[in-house]
Parts: C-alpha cells; structure tokens; sequence
C-alpha cells in the first residue's frame, strides 16, 4: 500500500512541516494514505517527508509546500526528476546508518497517536510477556543483565533502584518518570514522548510491575506541550485497550497512570526536588538518606528514572538483557546498550544520535555529524550541559562511556553534545552556562545559591574586560568549595564548565585578563576593529553604514576607524567586500 509519512516532531512543524501536511493533504488522490509521524533524528533536513510503497522507501527532505504538486505528479507517473532535487544524498542518508536505534527505534516510523501502529510495532508485547510469563523478580533479572543503566546522567544500574524500591516495606508504591529535560541544547526525551509515547508508557507499566507499584506518574515540563498533547493520547488509548487499569492482560498486575506538567525548574531533574514539586511544594533536594526508593512520593516507596531509560526496557524484554549488554564498553559502570545524544551548536548535521557505548566523540561528531559547518575548525564539545564539561580536540577520541568521560572532567549527562568552532570563545561558553545555573539554583543551600553567582560575577568581569590577576585562581577556589558543600548534584556539579575550560584553555583566560584581549573576537568589550589600509579600496561603504559614525576617510584613499568612538557593532566587517576590515 502507498503510504505518505510527514515527520511533525517539534523541529519539523518549526521547519513548516504541517503546512508541508495541508498542501500534500490537498495536491494527493484520496485513495494515497497521508499520516503523521515524529522526528527520526535528522533536524538539519526537516521539514521530511518518507514514501513507503510496498516496503520501499523514499525519502525527501527540506520540503516545501509548493512541492506537495511536484510530489503527487511523481505518484502518479514515477517520474524521479520531479522529486530529484527533494531526495536525500547518500551522504546524509548516513547520518541514520551509522546508528544503533533502540530507544528511538520508533520514531519517525510510526503515527504517535495511532495505537494500532504501535501495536504492529511490537508494541506492549513486552508488558503482555511481563505480567503474564514473568514475575517481578524476573523481570529485575533481566534488567540486571542487561546493564541498563540510568540515562538520566548518574547512571545509576537501574536493576538496583528497581529492587531497592520492591524490597522496601509501604504501600503504596509509585513508578516516576522524570521527563523535566532541562538541559540547553538537549531533547532526547521530548522526541521520544513525541515520536514514540507508547514506548514510555509499555517501559513504566514494567518498572511499575517489577516493583509493585499501583500508580505511574510521568513528570514533564510544562514547555512540552506537543509532547504532553501526544502523551495524554497515547494514554487514553491504552487505558481503552486495557493496558492501563485493572487486572491488565487478565493477571492480578493493575496500575493507574497519569501526568504531571512541570513548571520547569532545571533544579526538579534532581529527584527528591522532582518529589517536592510533584507533593505541590517548591522544587527543592531532600537530604539523602533516606533515598525515595525508601521515602519517596508522600513518604511512600518510590523509584524514578528518565523517558529514555524506560524507553529502552520494553526492547530488552523482547529481545533479551544478554542482546542489549553485547553492546558497549567492559570495565566501568553504565556502559551497556545505547545512549541517545543530541547534537547541536556548530555542528552540519544537528539533531539525535543514538549509538552504542565504546564509540568515540570523533565517531559522532565526525563521522555521524559531519564535522564543523562552513569547514570551519573543530575547538571543543560541551557534554552534559550545565553540569558537564568541556572536551577539547586533543580529547576528541576520548571513549563514550561514564568512566571515559569523567576523566576529562566532563561528564555524560543526560545526552546533550553542544559542538563548538575555533569562533567560540571558552570563557564566554562558561559564563553562559554559570548564568544558566546560577538563575536555576533554588537558593536552598549557600555553596549553590552565593557560589554560582560570584562564579558569574567573576567570569562577567573578565569578559567585560576587567579582569585581574589572580581570578583564575579564585575561580578554581570557589570552584572547590562549591562541589564540596553543595547540597545537590545542581550545585556540585555547576563548576563543571568553568574548571574544564580552564584546565584545557586557559591561555583564554589569561589574554582576556592580562591582554584585555578575546582570541575568538567573541567578547565585545575586548574587540577592536581597524581598517588595513593595504586591502582599503577607499569606497566608503564601511563609513556609511557605521551607526555611530566613527568611520572616516576620503572616497580612493584608505579609510579609519576610531576606537574610542567605535561601539563594536561588526557592521564595518559585514559589508566590506575586500576583506579591509580586521577584527582582533
């Protein structure tokens, strides 16, 4: 049968993907199917549109709505040449082929708001198989072999908070899906919710199972509404079905479920903040122990883990815990199966990898992404978000697996991979992340709430050209003292940006304090612009587009600029066509 799949994932109706929809809706034969799917991964070539006619697959990319014509005359002749200039290179059809799909292995290929495409998608076969073949204990066997472990960014082995919670006495107890992805540049979780909702629900309705929970709670942010709107009709449909509820399958297993949409506090990816925002509170840590799988949701046993790792149990059950941990890494925890990463920042083809641990940061930023875009120099990757690190070059073959990763001071986290060119400037990159954590800090303890932002004051000061000597090692002081006394892994780990930039570049740090100059040219208050007089063609543009003009000169002689005057704006560099215009 002739099928038309439209990917409408947040970043394809950005890209104009619904209007993509309505045009196709209007340009095909009623008797063509048109349907709706999520995002496959490949954000750089949305808006995408993937034919399937008897098992065959076309696919095209960047569609616009006046392509939907030049789409339906190719159905209807087979004329490749309508399509030619829409389909997908084979270079960019590699993005794909170098993965290993487990946790997105649906996305993109099934309607999120179809149940029976999940169903054909081996959907709840592995709950079915759970609740009726398995008993609890089973079931965290098998998690145990495989190696799961937590993709939220400690991985934690998830067989042990699964048991820790089943063995703990209290009724009754929760299942928590913590789906509060708060990292910048991170959205593996909201692409699986959106493009495969099922496969989080069948992966808590399991956890929810094996620790003997009566009810599962997905906690997500409120700025997901496509994802919640998705989620709210994959659980309605499922509960019709008889998956959700009572006596499901006709076993003694019964288990509610619903949604809790978060305000957006990056502090509540901790879970006991999760736990305090769920109980209606301000979204603040708890004092650890005990931990939730004792005293969790109202005081009741409770076990968390993210949409990702839920993602993955439902594929381990249909298909072994033995299958999942032949892929990955030896000798250090976490390094089992697959791990979803998203790729954003300087980077050609930005979007979701998911790959299996062992490769290496050159594998993905390379050899899946494509490497820098305008062929511009790779300078370092921020791994973890606010509370990772940064990898520079000499790093870039630097194993993908928690323990590989924690001796560059880095860290996995929960997937984000912000790639960064020889243009980034690396005191400016950490001062961006230390505003971020400094403005999320919920002000409970005085390491995270004072610390993070005499970081940010110290780091602006530098920045603003008012740097002294000795603030690189005050930084690293307060850096200390910070991850020593924090409460939570928000204030321990929020030093992460600035100690890595520091240890891997600090010549950066040292020319803005003792230089007043920014290498990258990325700090206004450090550039200066001047006008070579060798390249100057004396033709004025510069000057006349000069807000301020603090350009001057006589029309065929080489033109100046005044610095004092000159308020950094980059115009003069723009519109120069003889490349006269030098920043440094």
């Amino acid at each position: 049968m002739l099928e038309i799949k439209v990917g409408q994932g947040s970043c394809g109706i950005s890209a104009g993907a619904a209007k993509v929809y309505d045009a196709l809706q209007a340009a095909l034969d009623a008797d063509v199917k048109l349907s709706v799917t999520g995002c496959i991964g490949m954000c750089f070539l949305e808006p995408i549109v993937d034919i399937y006619d008897d098992g065959k697959l076309t696919r095209l990319v960047r569609v616009q709505p006046k392509d939907a014509q030049a789409i339906a005359q190719y159905l209807q002749t087979g004329d490749e040449a309508s399509v030619a200039s829409l389909k997908i290179s084979a270079e960019d059809s590699a993005f794909l082929d170098k993965q290993t799909r487990i946790a997105l292995r649906n996305c993109g290929l099934i309607d999120p708001e179809n149940l029976d495409d999940a169903v054909a998608h081996q959907g709840y076969a592995a709950l079915r198989k759970a609740v009726t073949e398995m008993t609890p204990e089973e079931v965290i066997e098998e998690i145990k072999i495989s190696g799961l472990a937590g993709r939220g960014g400690a991985g934690f082995p998830t067989w042990f908070k699964w048991n820790a919670a089943r063995q703990s006495t209290g009724s009754p107890k929760y299942l928590i899906c913590n789906a509060d992805e708060g990292d910048p540049g991170a959205f593996m979780d909201r692409a699986v919710i959106e493009g495969d909702p099922h496969a989080l629900i069948e992966g808590m309705l399991i956890g929810a199972y094996a620790i003997g929970a009566a009810e599962a709670i997905v906690y997500v942010r409120a700025e997901y509404p496509l994802a919640i709107k998705r989620l709210e009709k994959a659980i309605a449909d499922a509960s019709a079905a008889g998956y959700i509820g009572e006596h499901i399958f006709g076993s003694d297993f019964s288990c509610g479920f619903r949604i809790k949409a978060g305000a957006g506090a990056f502090v509540c990816g901790e879970e006991t903040a999760l736990i305090e925002s769920l109980e209606g509170q301000r979204g603040m840590p708890r004092l650890k122990p005990p931990f939730p799988a004792q005293s969790g949701y109202w005081h009741k046993p409770s076990n968390i883990n993210n949409v990702e790792t839920f993602a993955n149990v439902a594929w381990i059950l249909n298909n072994g815990g033995e299958a999942f941990a032949a892929m990955g890494t030896e000798g250090s925890k976490g390094t089992k199966g697959t791990k979803v990463f998203a790729l954003t920042g300087k980077i050609k083809r930005g979007g979701l990898v998911e790959i299996p641990m062992g490769k290496t940061l050159r594998d993905v930023v390379f050899d899946i992404g494509g490497g820098m875009r305008g062929e511009r120099n790779f300078k370092g990757v921020q791994l973890g978000g606010p509370s990772g690190g940064c990898v520079p070059l000499a790093g870039i073959d630097t194993i993908i697996d928690y323990k590989a990763l924690s001796a560059t001071g880095a860290i996995m986290g929960s997937g984000g991979m912000v790639i960064m060119d020889e243009d980034t400037c690396m005191v400016q990159m950490a001062k961006f992340f230390l505003d971020f954590t400094a403005k999320e800090s919920c002000g409970k303890c005085v390491a995270c709430r004072i610390g993070t932002k005499r970081l940010l004051e110290i780091l602006t000061r530098i920045c603003d050209g008012e740097g002294r000597e000795g603030d690189i090692e005050l930084l690293e002081e307060l850096c200390s003292r910070i991850k020593e006394n924090a409460l939570c892994g928000l204030g321990q780990t929020a030093p992460n940006p600035v100690l890595t930039t520091i240890r891997y570049f600090r010549d950066e740090y040292e020319a803005h304090i003792r230089d007043k100059r920014c290498p990258a040219g990325e700090c206004t208050a450090l550039v200066r612009y001047s006008i070579d007089a060798d390249k100057c063609r004396g033709c004025s543009l510069c000057s006349r587009k000069c807000p301020v003009n603090a350009i001057s000169g006589e029309i065929g002689k080489p033109f100046s600029i005044d610095s004092d005057a000159c308020i950094r704006c980059g115009q003069c560099a723009a519109v120069c066509k003889f490349g006269a215009v030098r920043k440094g």
